[in-house]
């Protein structure tokens, strides 16, 4: 069941676009969770900016349960702009955020007007997305991903340096690795993985994470488990937490002396992505099912930290600057 169905305060044409997305549209529970508190805190913003509630009452609490078909008709496309630079200026939210926010409108919108014809015409079509910053991804060079897989220590090593071996080896995302059944793992050394979406992929296991996984399967408890299924358990013999395994990651960052970095389990995602790339010659079509990415653009990022790499080598020969001399004076 889905983690609003039964929430009191939210409108039933917003559970209705929710359900849709969940069941028809086969979005993931975090992806509809998202869409909906995007949603709710713009019809918050709008009751509050219509003047619907008494001034002093903070956004949080705001109930929208009342909202109905005749108001969402009298939603401009003007009034999500309102709502965006609120976000912006009020709540900080950067240009991810707010992007993320357009989308989960558009489609709530896009439901109301296209799939249900509950609207004449949809006030959204035009609204357009923040341009997001192109950061480069910060990742582990190769010297720097093996001084973090040696200084794995403790009482959980076995399971530690598995999870640790996986990222940088698979360059899964955190919340493939938590959802991971021992059963996943197939006798042809393949894992089978259900990704961003509920798409599924195989993902091919080299030598190191056979034996990883092996020696972590030789200690993993078996007595008193209460996730029996899955593959990384915690202190208390459950599935392993994201937020376990982020505390993982960075207490073995620290250890090896990268700490201060902006770096996380996501980063080693993309540390498996460029070694691949670097060192494997890896097409980068074959980088896209490895990660699961739905779009080659999001792939290509990897591409150019390489291309920038090769840039900076070149650069960095002594010879970079010599410069023809001049022909000799005639006279």
């Amino acid at each position: 069941m889905l983690k609003y169905s039964n929430d009191p305060n939210l409108p039933q044409l917003l559970k209705d676009f929710l359900q849709n997305i969940y069941i028809v549209k086969n979005k993931s529970t975090l992806t509809v969770e998202e869409y909906c508190l995007d949603n709710k805190l713009f019809l918050k913003f709008l009751k509050k900016e219509k003047g619907l509630v008494p001034a002093d009452t903070t956004i949080e609490d705001i109930d929208i349960s009342d909202v109905d078909l005749p108001f969402l008709k009298e939603v401009t496309l003007n009034d999500a702009y309102i709502f965006l630079s609120y976000c912006k200026s009020e709540r900080k939210n950067d240009s991810a955020s707010r992007a993320r926010k357009v989308a989960s409108i558009r489609a709530f919108f896009k439901y109301l007007s296209v799939q249900q014809k509950l609207l004449d015409e949809n006030p959204m079509e035009e609204l357009e997305t923040p341009k997001k910053k192109k950061a480069k991804p910060k990742y582990l060079t190769l010297d720097e991903s093996l001084r973090l897989l040696n200084c794995v220590e403790g009482k959980y090593k076995e399971r530690d340096f598995c999870i640790l071996v996986l990222f940088l080896n698979c360059g899964l995302r955190l919340s493939e690795l938590v959802s991971i059944n021992y059963r996943d793992i197939r006798d042809n050394n393949t894992l089978y993985i259900t990704g961003k979406g509920n798409k599924e992929r195989t993902v091919y296991l080299n030598q190191a994470c056979i034996d990883a996984v092996k020696n972590y399967m030789a200690v993993r408890p078996v007595d008193g488990v209460i996730d029996k299924d899955a593959l990384f358990l915690s202190s208390r013999l459950k599935r392993i937490s994201p937020k376990t395994v982020q505390h993982i990651v960075y207490e073995n960052l620290e250890k090896a002396g990268l700490e201060g970095r902006g770096l996380s389990t996501h980063k080693l995602r993309h540390t498996a992505a460029t070694l691949m790339y670097q060192y494997g010659n890896v097409d980068v079509l074959v980088l896209k099912d490895i990660l699961g990415h739905e779009n080659l653009g999001t792939t290509e990022i990897y591409t150019h930290i390489v291309d920038e790499q090769l840039k900076k080598a070149s650069e960095s020969n002594p010879l970079a600057n010599v410069k023809q001399g001049l022909p000799d004076d005639p006279e």
